[in-house]
């Protein structure tokens, strides 16, 4: 089991830039696959940017290539997605979530929320225009 805590939501203006982060329990953090997920009120859920166990691959959300950046640090248990250019549509609260599968290959990136096991509270971002 992991527990996961978001930080660094806010409000922003368009073409600003949010770091957020999400601190993890436990000691097997490593062992886990990582995602941020964002959702806009009255939609759906979307997969926003994953991490491998590795570390060594990431994938995006078509909407967010370019402009935002996963990374993790295993020493201090953290996820960050460092988000630059923000758009008023990137406006939701956003969440990051672990993956405990550990079938796949330590360089695979998990993009279905579906398949997530365990997630944060949450952390609200506003982009204003």
């Amino acid at each position: 089991q992991v527990q996961l805590v978001e930080s660094g939501g806010g409000l922003v203006q368009a073409g600003g830039s949010l770091r957020l982060s999400c601190a993890a329990s436990g000691r097997t953090f490593s062992t886990y696959g990582l995602g941020w997920f964002r959702q806009a009120p009255g939609k759906e859920r979307e997969t926003v940017a994953g991490i491998s166990r590795s570390g060594g691959s990431t994938r995006y959300a078509d909407s967010v290539k370019g402009r935002f950046t996963i990374s993790r640090d295993n020493a201090k248990n953290t996820v960050y997605l460092q988000m630059n250019s923000l758009k008023p549509e990137d406006t939701g609260v956003y969440y990051c979530a672990a993956d405990r599968n550990l079938l796949y290959s330590s360089d695979y990136v998990q993009m279905s929320t579906a398949r997530y096991d365990f997630w944060g509270q949450g952390t609200q971002v506003t982009v204003s225009s």
